[in-house]
């Protein structure tokens, strides 16, 4: 390890001091849902399934956001280049890999960082490339597969300011881990710059994957049932909410309910655990709760919906919603999903996640700031006093999404450039 940074080689003792307890700490995390019980020996590098003959390209996603992105490059892979290993760390994208992956492509749990876990992952499955999406960046995974020869490149790559900032903190250990990278694949020029200022050596931009993702699906059967129990009734959808947005959800809630007595509002929050938490907000308010399996009625004011996996559902009902993570410091969640199914956005000033999707999504509407209740209230009672101006918005959000399609060939290309000359056409 000579020439590592002191930090990164402080990171790595620790992992093998905590090697003992990895077994616990798995335990740990399943008994609060965060780890499978069934797969947490991958955790450990471990795997009952056999490595695919040939070159095998392997794409890391950290949770459900990134490995949706990454499906249609995965399709793409999978033709060229006939094996694809998928991992990523959470319980639920591991569920939406497991539904939505195409056939031939093999996902697993990422190694725990430990020296151990990750030996074991790298010398059973042999990568001939590395994909990591976005910014999960793991020290001793990157490390460990450059020292092996492996290629790697960063995709779809994105970083607040707030993170280069911190990152400014500890040049040496920011250019040791970009320095792995034999590519950096940035959303935008300005996520492009942060990460030259900060040591990675090949950086070039290539657009969003999420602009070519494809629709979120939905059940067609549950769609139905909902939409029948909705009816006629005015809509207000609010998506991936955090804490300190259901706050402002439902004051705007209460203003429009004196133009539209029977507006029903749905909050789909990000995280779905917060469903009783929300129930508790709304006070008064006649309240139900979709993962307490609660029915839509008349009286029904505000909806909750937390499950997993049915954002396609709830954008196709309405169409607009306001997006979640912008009202709070968290820098907004993917525009592209609602509008590509042709509902429009309303979106508050944290945005730098998508900044680029946002601009042409709002660009396109020419609509769609917010900043408080009063602001959501507003912009909404005009969408729901114009159905057609709605229905246009939707229109033309979509419009904007698609002016950011082609990631996806870029991304492509720069892997064929990134493996040679060997690489299959």
């Amino acid at each position: 390890m000579g020439g590592t940074p002191l930090g990164l080689t402080a990171w790595r003792w620790l992992g093998m001091a905590a090697t003992p307890f990895a077994p616990l700490l798995l335990n740990e995390r399943a008994a609060r849902g965060k780890e499978e019980r069934g797969r947490m020996r991958e955790r450990l590098g471990l795997t009952g399934q056999a490595r695919p003959d040939g070159r095998l390209i392997w794409i890391h996603g950290a949770s459900v956001g990134e490995s949706l992105a990454a499906l249609p490059l995965i399709e793409k892979l999978l033709a060229r280049e006939g094996s694809v290993l998928v991992t990523s760390g959470t319980v639920t994208s591991a569920a939406m890999m497991q539904a939505r992956l195409p056939k031939g492509a093999i996902h697993q749990y990422v190694p725990l960082d430990m020296p151990k876990a990750v030996a074991r992952f790298l010398d059973h499955w042999r990568p001939s490339a590395g994909l990591f999406v976005e910014s999960d960046l793991w020290p001793t995974l990157l490390l460990e597969a450059k020292a092996r020869g492996v290629k790697l490149a960063l995709i779809n790559a994105r970083i607040s300011e707030r993170s280069a900032a911190r990152w400014r903190w500890a040049p040496s250990m920011a250019q040791a881990l970009l320095g792995s990278f034999d590519a950096v694949l940035a959303q935008d020029e300005e996520f492009a710059g942060r990460f030259r200022r900060l040591g990675a050596p090949e950086v070039m931009t290539v657009g969003s994957l999420k602009a070519d993702a494809p629709p979120l699906g939905y059940d067609q059967a549950k769609f139905a049932a909902i939409k029948s129990a909705i009816g006629t009734r005015p809509l207000l959808l609010a998506a991936q909410t955090h804490p300190g947005e259901d706050e402002t959800i439902l004051p705007a809630h209460d203003l429009l309910r004196g133009e539209f007595p029977d507006l029903l509002t749905i909050i789909a929050p990000r995280h779905v655990e917060r469903g009783p938490e929300i129930a508790m907000l709304c006070g008064g308010r006649k309240v139900a709760r979709r993962a307490a399996g609660e029915a839509i009625t008349p009286e029904t004011a505000i909806y909750i919906a937390d499950t997993m996996n049915e954002l396609g559902l709830f954008y196709r009902l309405s169409p607009f919603c306001f997006v979640g993570g912008t009202l709070v410091p968290m820098g907004g969640h993917n525009p592209l999903e609602p509008a590509v199914l042709h509902c429009a956005i309303l979106a508050g000033p944290s945005r730098a996640n998508s900044a680029s999707a946002f601009e042409a999504v709002l660009r396109a509407q020419m609509f769609g700031g917010v900043t408080s209740a009063t602001d959501i209230a507003g912009e909404a009672k005009r969408l729901l006093s114009d159905p057609d101006s709605a229905r246009a918005a939707g229109q033309a959000a979509a419009k904007g999404a698609a002016t950011l399609s082609g990631a996806v060939e870029k991304t492509v290309a720069a892997l064929q450039n990134l493996l040679g000359p060997n690489a299959r056409a």
